[in-house]
């Protein structure tokens, strides 16, 4: 692979992993603390939705990124050929 395939490959990578994480950021630290109260007039299942992303939410979404990132990086590899 040349130097610019490389730099293009980077770059995607990168920007991925900055949405990826700006979601989880979203997810753990704005829903699950700092808007916990507002989220907490809303009830799903019994419980409040901020105690909901606190204990619980945040650590699905993690997961389901974890699978959104690999697919994401499968889909990328091959697009440079890099997949074996």
């Amino acid at each position: 692979m040349n130097a610019s395939k490389q730099q293009k490959y980077w770059k995607e990578n990168l920007k991925y992993l900055a949405i990826l994480l700006s979601i989880w950021f979203l997810v753990s630290y704005v829903f699950g603390i700092l808007l916990v109260e507002q989220l907490n007039t809303i009830k799903i299942g019994g419980f409040k939705l901020g105690f909901w992303f606190a204990q619980q939410g945040s650590i699905y979404i993690f997961v389901i990124l974890i699978f959104i990132y690999i697919r994401l990086m499968n889909k990328l590899d091959k697009k440079y050929n890099l997949d074996s």
